[in-house]
């Protein structure tokens, strides 16, 4: 199996910045795309940005230009950069794994922004 922890998720101000971290860990073995995903309150958890084992990258459009999903396979961790954050950007933030014909899913990580 494989194992995702996020970090990094927190509080701040519009306009700040912060940066996700996502660790897979296990068997670890092909895993073909990575990617995140966010659930506000009241909301359906949607797709904020992926990237592929070839470096194909794709985004919400509430968040192209703000954001950028990176990946080390070196150290098998994802990460999203989000500056310019707006309150509407508050959120759990979850990181997902395909591997093989396996869907892998992180415990989650909060994201406040104040206005």
């Amino acid at each position: 199996q494989v194992q995702l922890v996020e970090s990094g998720g927190g509080l701040v101000q519009a306009g700040g910045s912060l940066r996700l971290s996502c660790a897979a860990s296990g068997s670890i073995f092909s895993i073909n795309l990575m990617g995140w995903y966010r659930q506000a309150p009241g909301k359906s958890r949607e797709l904020v940005a992926i990237t592929t084992s070839g470096g194909m990258t794709n985004y919400a459009d509430s968040v192209k230009g703000r954001f950028t999903i990176s990946r080390d396979h070196a150290k098998n961790t994802v990460y999203l950069q989000m500056n310019s954050l707006k309150p509407e950007d508050t959120a759990v933030y979850y990181c997902n794994a395909v591997h093989g014909n396996a869907n892998y899913w992180g415990q989650g990580t909060q994201v406040t922004v104040s206005s």
